[in-house]
C-alpha cells in the first residue's frame, strides 16, 4: 500500500549485525517490486536476458538475499495470496496509471528524452506470475522457506511477528503497522545505499527499526485509531484517501473526536469521496484480514546445481559471479559450524 506515514513515524537506526541469527519475515512482493523499479538500464528500461525476458528482479533477489545470508540473517519469504475483494478497484487504478505511463514513455522515446524515459519506465513495472515463480525457484534453491499467505503478504508477516515465529517484518512500506506488526525493519540493505526509483542516483540509508508500541505512544493513538488514520490518508482499499486530508490533519481529527469514528467520517464527507464504499468495510477488511498458521520454517542446504541451471544456463547470469557468491556462503557456513553456532542451511 505504501501508507503516507513517514512524517509521523518514530524510528531508530540500527546495524545489520543486530539482526544476526534472527528470523525475518520478508514481504516478498514489496521486495521484488523494489528491484523492478530500481535495477534498470541507462534509459530506465528493465534488464533482460538474450531472449528479452526480464531479469531485474532475479538480479536483485540473488544479490540482496545472498548478501544478507552472509550476515547470518534467517530469511523467510512471504508471498501474497488472494487479495480482498475491495482491492480490485486499486488494481484498476494501478492499471490505468501504468497505461498512462506507458504512453508517456513512448512519447519520451520518440523525442529522445532520456530523463523522461527513466521516470516513466519505472512506473510501468509489472510483476507477472512467471516472474514470481522464477523468484520462488531462486529462493528455494537458496534453501530458504516460503510461505504462501492466504491474503495480504504484509498481514501474514505481521502475524508471524505477533505470534513470535519471526523477530520482525521486512518491508519498505508502513502497511504492516496497521495489521498490528510489533516490529518493522526498513532499508535492509548491505550496501548502505538505495537507488532512487526512476533515477540513476543513490541515497545513503541505514536499516530502521520501527516499533508499533512506540509509534502508538508517540501519536497517543490506539491501533484502531491508527487504522482509521490510514483510511483517511489512503490505503490499498481506498487509494488516495479523503481529498484534502493528510497525516497531520487526520491526526487532529482523531484528537478531536477520539473513538467516534462515525463522526470523523461524517466530518470529512466520506460518502462524497467514496459513494460506493463504506469506511467500515475498509476498516473491517484490515482488522479481519486472513492469516495462517499452516507453515513450517525450515532452512535447507543450498541447491547449487539448481541455481546454476536457472540463473546461468536459463537466464545467462555470469557463472563466475554466481559460483563465487555461493562459495563464500559455504565457507561462512563452515566457519559457523566449527565455532559451534547453529547453521541454517
Amino acid at each position: 500500500m505504501g501508507l503516507n506515514f513517514k512524517e509521523l513515524i518514530v524510528k531508530e537506526e540500527i546495524s545489520i549485525s543486530e539482526l544476526r541469527g534472527k528470523v525475518l519475515a520478508i514481504d516478498s512482493m514489496n521486495l521484488l517490486y523494489q528491484f523492478l523499479t530500481t535495477i534498470r538500464s541507462a534509459d530506465g528500461s528493465v534488464l533482460t536476458d538474450s531472449k528479452g525476458r526480464v531479469t531485474s528482479h532475479l538480479i536483485g533477489l540473488f544479490s540482496r538475499t545472498t548478501s544478507l545470508m552472509e550476515q547470518g540473517l534467517k530469511l523467510v519469504f512471504v508471498f501474497d495470496g488472494k487479495a480482498p475483494e475491495i482491492k480490485r478497484k486499486t488494481w484498476e487504478k494501478r492499471t490505468q496509471v501504468k497505461t498512462e505511463a506507458s504512453l508517456k514513455l513512448k512519447e519520451a522515446e520518440e523525442a529522445g528524452d532520456v530523463e523522461s524515459m527513466k521516470r516513466f519506465a519505472a512506473r510501468t513495472a509489472i510483476l507477472t506470475k512467471e516472474m514470481r515463480e522464477d523468484a520462488k525457484k531462486v529462493i528455494r534453491a537458496l534453501g530458504l522457506p516460503i510461505i504462501e499467505a492466504p491474503s495480504e503478504g504484509e498481514a501474514q508477516t505481521a502475524y508471524m511477528v505477533k505470534n513470535g515465529t519471526a523477530y520482525a517484518s521486512i518491508s519498505q512500506d508502513y502497511d504492516n503497522l496497521i495489521f498490528g506488526c510489533p516490529l518493522l525493519i526498513r532499508n535492509l540493505s548491505i550496501e548502505g545505499k538505495r537507488k532512487k526509483a526512476g533515477k540513476f542516483a543513490y541515497q545513503t540509508v541505514k536499516p530502521e527499526k520501527i516499533e508499533l508500541k512506540k509509534v502508538l505512544k508517540h501519536l497517543d493513538l490506539t491501533l484502531d485509531q491508527l487504522i482509521v488514520l490510514a483510511i483517511l490518508v489512503g490505503t490499498d482499499y481506498n487509494p488516495g484517501g479523503v481529498k484534502g486530508i493528510g497525516p497531520k490533519t487526520g491526526l487532529k481529527l482523531l484528537k478531536a473526536y477520539g473513538n467516534d469514528f462515525k463522526k470523523i467520517f461524517e466530518e470529512v464527507r466520506w460518502k462524497e469521496n467514496y459513494p460506493d464504499l463504506k469506511w467500515k468495510e475498509v476498516f473491517d477488511t484490515i482488522k479481519e484480514i486472513k492469516v495462517t498458521d499452516d507453515y513450517k520454517l525450515e532452512w535447507k542446504k543450498i541447491d547449487e546445481p539448481g541455481l546454476i541451471s536457472l540463473l546461468v544456463e536459463e537466464y545467462g547470469f555470469s557463472e563466475e559471479r554466481v559460483t563465487k557468491r555461493l562459495e563464500k556462503l559455504k565457507e561462512l557456513n563452515g566457519k559457523s559450524t566449527q565455532q559451534g553456532l547453529s547453521s541454517f542451511f
